[in-house]
């Protein structure tokens, strides 16, 4: 799938106790980029199909390799994907998992076509 330069994107940035203090330095770092879009809120736990706290970080597909290339630096796990109109794909076979991946409750994911990230995308989170 090719996907566009101006393409919607987006990283779950997920963190344990032991590791929330470098989640939250990483959370600041994006906030300080003005090619990020929105950074979410520090979840307390589950949210969606994300089964440890985690927060969004959302960016166009431009920026993609910085967006890694920071998450990456921080020793945090991720999953990076586009927003297309397939939740799930996005969530697996599109998604980019940097570090150790987690199995995700694919139960609460939209259908096919019927994705409501593209209409969050920077703007909101869970």
């Amino acid at each position: 799938m090719q996907i566009a330069e101006n393409a919607p994107y987006h990283a779950h940035i997920y963190f344990t106790a032991e590791d929330r203090s470098a989640a939250d330095e990483l959370r600041s770092r994006f906030e300080a980029e003005p090619w990020v879009l929105f950074v979410g809120r520090m979840t307390e736990g589950k949210a969606g199909p994300h089964p440890i706290p985690q927060y969004e970080v959302h960016f166009r597909k431009a920026s993609l390799d910085r967006a890694q290339g920071m998450i990456r630096a921080s020793g945090l796990r991720a999953l990076v994907h586009p927003l297309t109109n397939d939740d799930l794909a996005d969530h697996t076979a599109l998604g980019e998992w940097i570090g150790e991946p987690l199995e995700l409750d694919l139960t609460t994911l939209d259908p096919p076509g019927v994705n409501q990230g593209i209409p969050r995308f920077g703007k909101t989170d869970f």
